[in-house]
Parts: structure tokens; C-alpha cells; sequence
């Protein structure tokens, strides 16, 4: 009886080993005929070159083969790193006109909102007209203008742009440069999230910093100035607040490059 128990347990054993051995067989032919999916190819939002997802930086929903580009202005005038949130609230320069201004701006809303919350958003909807005038009794006041920039630097050095470079945005209104009237014609218009009696983040000017000298690779005659200097007596931003001195010592721009100087005003 033992001697039958003993065979019954062999060949027991040796079944499952056997299904074991199938079982792994199978497994094993099946791995080897798997065909692995090919990874997505996508293409370079700055130079166009194709090029495995895995081997790009990535920025919303685009793609780039480097940080150069990435950080750079392509040729329809976007800067890849930035945010996008296109305005509807531009048009076309003057045939042949390219931007040899930039305005420095300050804004916020609502008026010092920026210290007690985030609210970069509301700028943001201001510039794409989906501003909600409830949502602050100040918001009524300007629910109904249209206006944009080109780029919005956040308190955390956030940049956003609304506005192709190669367009005009409509940021400076009725104004003066130099002799030169209409500024929007010829300008890009960066904005500041801030107002005149706070100072401005450190991040903000290192922000603004990399962003002008983007802006100077392409657009290698830029001159700056802030709105108060192209509409004196109507607009005081960037205002005291703004440090010259800092901002032109950040990426080391010329002082011919800053018409007005770099006093505070």
C-alpha cells in the first residue's frame, strides 16, 4: 500500500511539473513573439525635427529637442517655455515694421490683490475678455476694455504670453517715443504683475531678465522704457517701485539701451 501511495505521489509531482513546464513554455514563446509598440514620435515645436517623446521637454502640449529652444523665441514669435494663453485683442504692425521698443508695465487685479492671493488669473482673463465683472466691484469698472501684452511676468516669475511678437498687442494706448507716435506699432508690451508701492520680486526681474535677452537675439536694436515714459502724465507704471538699476544690471543691457536712465520714477 505504501509502494502505491509512493507511486501515486510521483506521478502526481511529475504532472505538475510537467504543466509547469508547459505553462512557462508558453509564456516564454509569447514574449518572444510579442511585438513591442513603437514609441510616439513627435516633432520639435521650435525647429520642426522629429524625434522620440521620451528624448523631448515638454511645455503644455508642446515638444522641444532642447532647452536652447525651449527657452527661445521661434519664428512665429512664441516663446516655448512660456505659458500661452492667446488674446483676441490684437492685429498686424505696419507691412515690414519690426519692434525696436520694449514697455515695462505694472498691473494687478484687483488693485493690490497680488498680497493677499494668488491672482494672476484675473489678469489673465482681463487680457482674453472673459473677465467676470461680479467677481470684484472693481471688475465692473473695466470689463468692457479691451486691451493685452505681449507677455505677463507673475510674482513667482511665471512668464504668460497673449500676443505673438510678429503682432501688435494693445498695451500702450495713446503715446510717445522718441518723437514717434502710436508705441503698440512698434513695441512689445511686458507686464508685471505688481503696483506702484510694492517692490517687485527678485524672481520677477531674473524672469524679465531672460525674457529681454530672448528678445534682444531676435530683435537686436531694442530700446527700453517704461509707460510712464511713453505717456507721461497719464500712466506712472512701472512706477518707484521699479528698480532700474537692478532690471539693467541683471543681463547687463547698455545704458544707451535705456533712453530715460535708471533712476526710479
Amino acid at each position: 500500500m505504501l509502494a502505491g501511495i509512493g507511486l501515486f505521489y510521483l506521478w502526481f509531482k511529475g504532472k505538475k511539473q510537467a504543466k509547469l513546464n508547459t505553462d512557462e513554455a508558453a509564456k516564454t514563446k509569447a514574449e518572444q513573439n510579442k511585438v513591442a509598440e513603437p514609441e510616439a514620435i513627435v516633432q520639435c515645436h521650435h525647429c520642426s525635427v522629429h524625434l522620440p517623446k521620451s528624448d523631448t521637454i515638454s511645455q503644455e502640449d508642446r515638444y522641444y529637442c532642447s532647452k536652447e529652444h525651449l527657452d527661445s523665441l521661434d519664428a512665429q514669435g512664441w516663446l516655448g517655455s512660456a505659458a500661452w494663453r492667446i488674446s483676441p485683442n490684437q492685429n498686424l504692425r505696419p507691412e515690414g515694421l519690426k519692434p525696436d521698443l520694449v514697455v515695462i508695465h505694472h498691473i494687478s487685479l484687483p488693485p493690490g490683490g497680488f498680497m493677499m492671493r494668488n491672482s494672476t488669473q484675473f489678469i489673465v482673463d482681463f487680457f482674453q475678455n472673459k473677465l467676470d465683472p461680479s467677481a470684484h466691484p472693481y471688475f465692473e469698472e473695466i470689463a468692457d476694455q479691451k486691451v493685452s501684452s505681449h507677455f505677463l511676468i507673475s510674482r513667482r516669475g511665471e512668464i504668460i504670453q497673449f500676443v505673438s511678437t510678429l503682432n501688435k498687442a494693445w498695451h500702450a494706448g495713446l503715446s510717445s517715443f522718441l518723437g514717434r507716435e502710436r508705441c503698440n506699432d512698434f513695441s512689445i508690451g511686458i507686464e508685471l504683475e505688481g503696483d506702484g508701492e510694492h517692490p517687485f520680486e527678485d524672481v520677477q526681474y531674473v524672469a524679465l531678465a531672460n525674457l529681454s535677452a530672448q528678445l534682444e537675439l531676435v530683435y537686436s536694436h531694442l530700446l527700453f522704457a517704461g509707460h510712464s515714459d511713453i505717456a507721461p502724465g497719464r500712466k506712472s507704471d512701472p512706477g518707484t517701485q521699479f528698480d532700474w538699476q537692478k532690471f539693467q544690471s541683471k543681463n547687463n543691457i547698455p545704458a544707451e539701451k535705456l533712453p530715460f536712465g535708471l533712476q526710479s520714477r
